[in-house]
């Protein structure tokens, strides 16, 4: 109910008809009551009245639709005063000699004079002149408000829209990796198998539910980095080097899945079965103002072309999310050798 009201309420407002007929509704009942010269209104006061009103109404829509448009819109501030000020003056006389030279010949019979000198007429003239300029300048800024609140509301969903699918083209990927873990322990019966089962049932949980959510805490991340680990270790070789320092002064909000997909690439691409002393190295930094992330591991000497796809893709997920979610507050480096591939991540969440 609310909301109609509100509608019906905007379209009047952006109304021109009736913000016109408004204005000058309000301005007869002024009028009238300035020139009545008593306390009863008589026919020739509101006679009067409409005739003034019509001498005003002509130097205020030359204000409104030509010098308005033409001058004030493009910065041509003296232009648009000089003509305002021709304009005021135009209007003046005009009244001026309407009510002292020609009524009687428009409307003999009821003695119409000019009862105020020029400078009173001009007075009412530059009044209607800067108070339909004002309301015409508010509206529009009005107008231009809301326009950028509902292109604000539009990228808003765009921008979410756009997470969704980022995020959409992480989970099948991420998960179809860690189910190959437990369908390896599986097949070797090995007595690991339930314990894996139970981390890998907090991932989905992760996966499937909190990453829907536009933040959650740094803490739940690390945790699911560290199950990630978990059920990593029971497929690598005993003389892998991972490594995960951490230093976290505050447990930060971040978005979901940020994070754990780069370790993720680091596992897929760093510790090969035919590699010797192959390493994964991870820093977490995380204070009041910034979160810094640093992942490096070793390289195969004969990495296929489509797992270098794969590569770019999976880190081309995750720049896009940050380009989206940090514009301009975060920094995303990749560094590479022949030997080693490193990723350094910083996300500055100072207010």
């Amino acid at each position: 109910m609310a909301t109609t009201y509100i509608k019906k309420f905007k379209y009047f407002v952006q109304n021109n008809i009736f913000n016109h007929l408004l204005f000058w509704m309000l301005s007869y009942f002024v009028l009238i009551n300035i020139f009545s010269t008593s306390s009863e209104i008589y026919p020739v006061d509101r006679i009067y009245t409409i005739i003034f009103m019509l001498t005003l109404a002509l130097p205020v829509y030359i204000n409104l639709q030509l010098l308005i448009p033409k001058f004030l819109r493009n910065n041509k501030y003296t232009l648009y005063l000089l003509t305002l000020l021709l304009t005021l003056a135009f209007g003046v006389l005009f009244n001026w000699y309407l009510f002292s030279k020609s009524i009687d010949l428009l409307l003999p019979g009821y003695y119409f004079i000019s009862y105020y000198t020029l400078w009173d007429l001009a007075k009412f003239f530059l009044a209607f002149l800067a108070l339909s300029t004002l309301l015409k300048l508010s509206k529009e800024w009005f107008q231009l408000s809301e326009a950028k609140r509902e292109l604000s509301e539009l990228e808003k969903e765009k921008t979410a829209i756009e997470l969704k699918a980022l995020r959409a083209q992480i989970n099948p990927h991420f998960l179809f990796n860690s189910l190959h873990v437990l369908y390896t322990l599986a097949l070797n019966s090995s007595k690991e198998t339930p314990e894996a089962i139970i981390k890998l049932s907090d991932l989905l949980r992760y996966v499937i539910y909190d990453a829907n959510k536009n933040v959650v805490k740094l803490s739940d991340e690390i945790e699911q980095i560290n199950n990630y680990l978990d059920l990593q270790s029971y497929r690598i070789e005993d003389s892998s080097d991972i490594t995960f320092e951490k230093k976290i002064v505050k447990n930060a909000l971040i978005p979901p899945l940020i994070l754990i997909p780069l370790v993720e690439n680091s596992f897929k691409h760093g510790i090969k079965g035919a590699l010797a002393k192959t390493f994964i190295h991870m820093y977490l930094s995380a204070n009041d103002e910034r979160l810094t992330f640093q992942i490096e591991n070793n390289k195969s000497d004969n990495e296929t072309s489509t797992e270098d796809e794969d590569h770019g893709i999976g880190l081309e997920n995750i720049q896009n999310r940050l380009v989206l979610l940090y514009p301009e507050k975060h920094t995303f480096q990749i560094t590479e050798n022949e030997h080693t591939f490193k990723v350094s991540l910083e996300i500055s969440y100072e207010d």
